[in-house]
């Protein structure tokens, strides 16, 4: 649960902390004082928007700090989601929440003081906090949020096999996109894939070879200067090696070199090292002369060789003026063009492969859409009869709920699927379309909701439906913002009754302006606005006994010291008292 709110520099409220209780919390206070920014506060805590119009001049930020203690499946879900985020819980498992907002809009987010991005609040909220207000209710009328709300209501096996069709689905319509996009753009596609065709038989034509250019650009220029580099070569190994009877030569110079140092080493060890180092001399240059020896004899001038190499060239240039800059970005080029070939022009056989993946693809959506109807219509009737029980209770005795399971028409989805012999429209969440009608007395029609309920009565059905909710689970605390507007009397008496029967289970918070509401609650804290100064700032209190009579009177009558609205109000304390206790 949310064990404590601290609030600063937010709208009106200055600084202030809200110590929190399990059970059932009630907010009060006087119109303007404050208590919309609670929920505000709260909002911003758990990932909400930023808005920078509500954060105070001075001290020009917002800070909004929680103390949550958790347990359970509830726990273990929020720590890991905060391990996932690089922070971490304190050491007894309490989870500390904060978030800070600038004048000019911008936020950060911090769990355990490590900051996080906003979204990972946002995440962690959506496992501990659900808030229920006036916009609430306004996007429980919408056909689109009615079929999640019954989602969830139906539990986790039906969550399950609703994230089995929505994985089958998606496949099935990449599935669907591919052959699609196959088929719109076959023209272009073949017209791609002539193109390439033309490319690679040219180049499949002239055969080129990695580094062939260059190699051929190489030889062509020892051709081209043949009788030079034959003429350097010849002097270079005359020099080297000379003739049979040349004693002039590097070689014989070299060996009588040595020879003449080695007779003296055994006198001077100096002549013996350099000897040995004339000897490897020797030896290099005896490899220089077989070298060029060699280089003489594969030395070509052949003329028909080398118009043979420029015409290569030259068939190697057009190359490269079309798909490349050097033989090796050609022989690249093909291989993409081949790759890319496969792709435009698959073949019959993988064409009717896919088509037929699509076919039992189409077959799975359809069975696994028909068993979410199936699911959703059971659930369907659970959550009606929950509903229209807990509207007994709320003064609307012969009101009734019906929420209709159908199949949504051809045409409004996303895709048509085949369910039996009918043509359904199908999307990511089914093939269904869900609606709540409210029946408001008997021989009354069935009216959507928006339609058949007047302001109080859509105030009581969704709170029917937020009781029925939490007895199917959810988040462990509830925040209720002035869910009870337009309702009065008995049924607000019935609503602070419900209120607390789901604080037996789950942390409520309760904003509201109704006393027969506030006075069912186990913690009741009072947002009180001070205009001593020069700025209006509001706070708040917790009040008992006395304190808390003098508040309800103020709530009925608009006057907090009046005797007879303090008997009125000890009288509702004391009837809230034994509904809880009975």
């Amino acid at each position: 649960m949310l064990e404590e709110l601290r609030i600063t520099g937010l709208g009106v409220i200055e600084d202030t902390t809200l110590p929190l209780t399990a059970g059932m919390n009630v907010i009060t206070g006087e119109t303007g004082a404050g208590k919309t920014m609670v929920v505000t506060g709260l909002g911003l805590l758990f990932g909400g928007r930023a808005d920078a119009g509500r954060v105070r001049a001075e001290p020009g930020r917002a800070v909004v700090e929680g103390r949550l203690t958790l347990a359970g499946p509830t726990a273990e879900a929020v720590h890991a989601r905060v391990a996932e985020a690089g922070a971490e819980p304190e050491p007894d498992g309490v989870v500390l929440l904060s978030r800070v907002v600038n004048a000019e809009g911008r936020s950060r987010g911090h769990i355990g003081g490590r900051s996080v991005p906003v979204s990972v609040l946002a995440d962690v909220g959506e496992q501990v906090l659900a808030v229920h207000g006036q916009s609430d209710q306004l996007r429980l009328l919408r056909p689109n949020e009615q079929r999640g709300a019954l989602d969830r209501f139906a539990g986790g096996e039906h969550e399950k096999l609703l994230a089995t069709y929505r994985e089958t689905y998606a496949e099935w319509r990449r599935v669907c996109d591919e052959l699609d996009e196959h088929r719109r753009n076959a023209h272009a596609r073949h017209q791609e894939a002539e193109l390439l065709r033309l490319g690679l038989e040219e180049i499949d034509r002239v055969d080129p070879q990695p580094g062939e250019d260059e190699e051929l650009r190489a030889e062509a220029q020892r051709l081209e200067h043949a009788e030079g580099l034959r003429a350097a070569a010849a002097t270079a190994h005359q020099a080297v090696a000379g003739g049979d009877d040349d004693q002039s030569d590097a070689a014989s110079l070299l060996g009588t070199a040595r020879r003449t140092l080695a007779a003296q080493a055994t006198v001077d060890q100096r002549l013996a090292d350099l000897a040995a180092r004339l000897e490897d001399a020797a030896a290099q240059v005896g490899d220089v002369a077989a070298e060029l020896s060699a280089y003489l004899d594969a030395l070509d001038a052949d003329p028909d060789r080398l118009t043979t190499i420029y015409e290569r060239r030259a068939a190697l240039r057009a190359l490269t003026r079309k798909y490349a800059e050097d033989a090796d970005g050609v022989v690249a080029w093909a291989q993409r063009a081949r790759a890319r070939l496969q792709e435009l022009d698959p073949g019959d056989t993988v064409l009717a492969e896919r088509e037929a993946e699509e076919k039992r693809l189409a077959g799975e959506v359809a069975a696994l859409a028909t068993r979410l109807s199936a699911a959703r219509r059971e659930a369907a009737d659970t959550f009606a009869a929950g509903v229209s029980t807990e509207l007994t209770g709320l003064a609307m005795p012969h009101a009734r709920i019906e929420v209709g399971v159908s199949p949504r028409p051809a045409g409004r989805g996303e895709a048509t699927i085949t369910i039996g012999d009918q043509e359904v429209g199908a999307g990511p969440d089914g093939a269904d379309d869900v609606e709540m009608r409210l029946v408001a007395h008997p021989g009354a029609p069935a009216l959507p909701l928006q339609k058949g309920a007047s302001g109080g009565e859509l105030s009581r059905v969704m709170l029917a439906i937020e009781v029925v909710f939490a007895g199917a689970g959810g988040p462990p605390t509830l925040v209720f913002d002035e869910v009870d507007a337009g309702v009065g009397g008995r049924a607000a008496v019935e609503i602070g009754r419900r209120l607390a029967r789901l604080a037996r289970n789950h942390q409520v918070l309760v904003v509201t302006h109704l006393p027969q509401v506030a006075a069912f609650a186990d913690n009741h804290l009072v947002v009180a606005k001070d205009s001593g100064g020069a700025v209006t700032t509001s706070g708040v209190r917790v009040v008992e006994d006395t304190d808390r009579a003098r508040e309800l009177s103020r709530m009925l009558a608009g006057l907090p010291d009046s005797d007879l609205g303090i008997a009125h109000a000890e009288e509702l304390l004391a009837v809230a008292d034994r509904e809880k206790r009975g």
